[in-house]
């Protein structure tokens, strides 16, 4: 059971020591934040003290906007572990963004990271800012980092077709469906859950599915079946299984009232009931259909695991 992390405020904060720090959200940990983080990587380096990256959560937006639920492309713990295991930081440290962290000012934020961390350069984007009524600029910080003896490194935003990376584009592409999009920006759509009971319709049909209950709103594709990998280390069916994935309504049957997302495991006969699957999606198969009965959904649904194979290399 993985246990979600939990944010600290800023009084909270691991003692780190000499540091070169970045700040943000980084859901998904997208090519643009991967950049960010290289950034960071290297001027620690040259530094001789440690990356660190300060990850907000929950999104700013969900605090500046009440009421205002942000899909994520990831759930925390899959952040920090990209952060740091697939990107390289030192530390990836969970920041509580709340109402007191929002009016703070950019220069108290800095100071309130002392005696943890001993700020030797923090590194932006050229676009980025943070602190109250996001103060917190590039130019402000060269000044702060001039009084306290910390440099800032500013970072271009990293762009495609002429416009910079970011989630909101990634969760744009992955509510188009459009797996090859969101992937080239570095963040396949990915989904990661609890198995739970349905009403094993797919077993009756010669499709047993896992299906996912969510303890957080994910990012979620537009209806349609896609092709995946299933991460389940538990059970030992490997960290890259293959899969078909339904995110849908089931409108052959009726029409759900929420979107349901369905694993059917391809070459895989075993109980996953109360497991954690990770769901990363890396191609759109087909739209979402209703279908005239039972017995057209089934035919379609092996012609779905046919071209699966075909891709895959199966056999």
């Amino acid at each position: 059971m993985i246990e979600a992390p939990r944010a600290l405020g800023l009084g909270e904060l691991p003692a780190i020591g000499p540091a070169v720090v970045t700040l943000g959200v980084f859901d998904g940990v997208h090519l643009g934040h991967a950049a960010l983080l290289a950034a960071t990587r290297r001027a620690a380096a040259e530094r001789g003290a440690a990356s660190v990256a300060l990850v907000f959560d929950p999104h700013p937006d969900e605090v500046v906007r009440p009421g205002t639920t942000v899909p994520r492309l990831a759930p925390l713990h899959q952040v920090l572990r990209r952060i740091t295991v697939v990107q390289g930081i030192h530390h990836a440290v969970p920041l509580r963004f709340d109402e007191e962290l929002r009016s703070c000012p950019a220069e108290d934020f800095i100071a309130a990271l002392d005696p943890a961390i001993e700020l030797r350069g923090l590194v932006m984007t050229a676009e980025s800012a943070f602190g109250r009524g996001r103060e917190g600029t590039v130019e402000r910080m060269r000044q702060v980092g001039a009084q306290r003896g910390f440099d800032v490194v500013g970072v271009e935003p990293l762009m495609a077709d002429g416009t910079p990376v970011s989630s909101t584009r990634v969760r744009r592409a992955i509510a188009a469906g459009d797996v090859a999009a969101a992937t080239a920006m570095g963040t396949a759509p990915y989904l990661e859950g609890t198995v739970v009971v349905g009403d094993r319709r797919g077993r009756k049909l010669g499709f047993p599915t896992a299906n996912l209950a969510f303890d957080y709103t994910p990012a979620m594709p537009a209806l349609g079946i896609y092709l995946g990998h299933v991460a389940v280390p538990d059970r030992g069916v490997g960290p890259a299984h293959p899969a078909l994935v339904s995110v849908g309504v089931r409108p052959t049957f009726h029409d759900e009232a929420r979107v349901l997302v369905e694993a059917y495991l391809l070459d895989y006969d075993g109980d996953l009931y109360g497991v954690r699957l990770a769901l990363e999606l890396t191609a759109r198969l087909r739209d979402e259909r209703r279908f005239p009965d039972a017995t057209a959904l089934v035919e379609q649904m092996r012609r779905d695991e046919a071209e699966a194979r075909r891709l895959l290399d199966l056999g």
